[in-house]
């Protein structure tokens, strides 16, 4: 356990490796190494890109992490991709795409499938970015799958969210209907240099004086290029003017808080899914769902029974 702990605060890639992929396996193991490694989390500061397909989040990401390397910075990458339903693994290839930051001892990326889960983030991909936080990266960047109701999850997790778009992707309404306004920190047009860009911002800035804000923090509009790195100086401002003003308002601390949460209700619904499972395919449940379709009980009464077995049992590993 001593050899992992300090071969993950030393940012061995190796060490780091083996242990997201224990913790996508879902290895038992990995829950005292993760309990082990909790004291030393909590530095690093957590962004999360989301936008459509195609809105060049790689491209984007390619260039954040050059600047904040010049920056001095250490960066760790989480890519989510889509799940192949066939092998279970990440469909896309953010390692092959961003293979010049390779060899960087300041640099770790990792490719994560989001495993079907509805948020978007599933709980490994949550577990890796914590495992990257213990082992010292200053700055952790979170690329996440698509855009929609499904990738509000990214709220949970990220101290500073960016929303990518990029002119001609379709009308910026349906974005905002989807209720990524809310969530959104940033809004970054991407490639920029296409026709439309302008239009696009104004459209942004228009929803923006119709929304309702619970706060003091406009979310600024950058003009990026990603294939060129270009804004990207303008965008790495904005996103520490965003930490800086979080800091300073002390929400920064308030919206940790709220993340830290909802992880807890993660875990604890998750223990008690486990041990459903394991309840439910016992011989005394499939008796009792035959006095249900007998009348002899009711599906009320039965779930809140075997409930209240599972409460009463609750435990182990998660």
């Amino acid at each position: 356990m001593d050899d992992w702990l300090q071969s993950i605060q030393n940012k061995d890639k190796r060490h780091i490796a083996r242990l997201i992929s224990r913790i996508e396996n879902g290895d038992p193991q990995k829950i005292k190494i993760l309990e082990e490694l909790y004291p030393f989390t909590g530095n690093a500061y957590l962004i999360g890109l989301t936008g459509p397909p195609g809105a060049g989040k790689s491209s984007l990401l390619d260039g954040l992490i050059r600047h904040l390397r010049d920056e001095r910075l250490t960066v760790g990458v989480i890519a989510v991709d889509p799940t192949s339903p066939f092998t279970g693994g990440a469909i896309l290839g953010d390692r092959v795409r961003m293979t010049k930051h390779a060899l960087d001892e300041g640099v770790f990326i990792r490719s994560m499938g989001s495993r079907g889960s509805l948020g978007g983030l599933s709980r490994a991909t949550k577990e890796a970015v914590r495992v990257l936080d213990a082992a010292g990266f200053d700055v952790i960047l979170i690329e996440t799958v698509g855009v929609g109701q499904a990738e509000l999850d990214i709220m949970h997790i990220a101290d500073t969210v960016a929303l990518v778009l990029n002119p001609g992707a379709g009308d910026v309404v349906q974005v905002f209907k989807a209720g990524i306004m809310e969530i959104a920190d940033l809004f970054v047009i991407n490639k920029s240099d296409r026709p439309g860009a302008r239009r696009l911002a104004a459209e942004i800035e228009e929803l923006l004086d119709l929304a309702k804000h619970g706060h003091a923090w406009r979310p600024p509009i950058l003009h990026t290029i990603g294939t060129k790195s270009e804004g990207i100086e303008d965008l790495w401002r904005e996103m520490t003017r965003h930490r800086d003003y979080l800091q300073a308002c002390g929400e920064w601390s308030g919206r940790r808080e709220r993340n830290l949460e909802q992880e807890v209700r993660e875990v604890m619904e998750d223990l008690v899914r486990r041990r459903l499972e394991e309840e439910l395919n016992l011989p005394e449940f499939k008796q009792e769902l035959e006095r249900v379709a007998q009348r002899k009980k009711d599906p009320y009464q039965v779930a809140r029974e075997w409930l209240e077995r599972v409460l009463g049992r609750t435990g182990g590993e998660c």
